[in-house]
């Protein structure tokens, strides 16, 4: 199904219920991808999105306030400019704070700068944004994250999982990350198909300029992201990888 409607800062958890409604239904697994399809339109409250399941698909064309995505499992969020706005979604905050709060799973595309502690407690989502408040990737466990733009101080602080990529234009990454818990690397073969898969995502459902251009000049781009990875969570990594080839050698 396909619904549209318009929406205000009055409307809370937005698609909440419908969420419920799906997991009670066909469980864990939900439905299948753009089973349920809902664009809005305007203004969302808080905590839109909030438990968004497998087979929902919703697009905010507009802005969103604080825990858009908070606890999705699966499905779909997207975040856009309208298309009238001459705005440059690279200089504006389109969604608040605390977005994908313990988030497990799902998609999120933003087209615009996202505020504080986005992805916090992240265990699953991939998720892009194009730019990003402090606190980015606080305590995440989980899940892959691409900012396309400038972070904001403390990133990465308390992550012990997943993966983030992070655009580093002006050279400058290194002071606005925590690196108590996490190292950087470059991106290699591996890391530069899911952050192109992800990118290409992002422009698919959001049309972002700034995606299409990394994309169309992507060897110059690729250099200038820096994947950061907690120093843990890569030995696990790495083991796990060891142990695989072993096996296969041995069989």
């Amino acid at each position: 199904m396909e619904i549209e409607s318009p929406i205000r800062n009055s409307n809370r958890t937005t698609a909440t219920m419908l969420a419920g409604e799906v997991a009670k239904r066909f469980g864990m697994e939900g439905l299948p991808e753009d089973t349920i399809q809902i664009a809005f339109r305007g203004t969302a409250g808080q905590s839109f999105g909030a438990f968004c399941h497998n087979g929902m698909s919703l697009t905010l064309v507009g802005d969103a306030n604080d825990y858009l995505g908070k606890s999705m499992s699966g499905g779909r969020i997207v975040v856009r400019m309208p298309e009238e706005s001459r705005l440059d979604p690279a200089d504006n905050i389109i969604a608040g704070n605390v977005l994908l709060y313990g988030a497990t799973g799902g998609e999120l595309y933003v087209e615009g700068v996202v505020g504080e502690r986005f992805g916090v407690r992240n265990s699953g989502v991939h998720a892009v944004a194009e730019g990003c408040g402090d606190h980015g990737c606080e305590y995440m466990t989980g899940g892959a994250v691409a900012i396309l733009g400038k972070t904001g101080r403390n990133f990465a602080a308390g992550m012990s999982g997943g993966v983030a990529y992070v655009l580093d234009e002006d050279d400058r990454f290194e002071h606005r990350l925590n690196t108590g818990m996490v190292e950087t690397e470059p991106v290699d073969h591996e890391d530069a198909d899911l952050l192109m898969e992800m990118i290409g995502r992002h422009v698919r459902y959001t049309g972002s300029e700034k995606g299409q251009r990394i994309l169309d000049q992507w060897h110059t781009y690729r250099p200038k992201f820096v994947k950061i990875i907690p120093t843990e969570y890569r030995r696990v990594m790495e083991a796990r990888k060891a142990g695989a080839q072993q096996r296969t050698e041995t069989a």
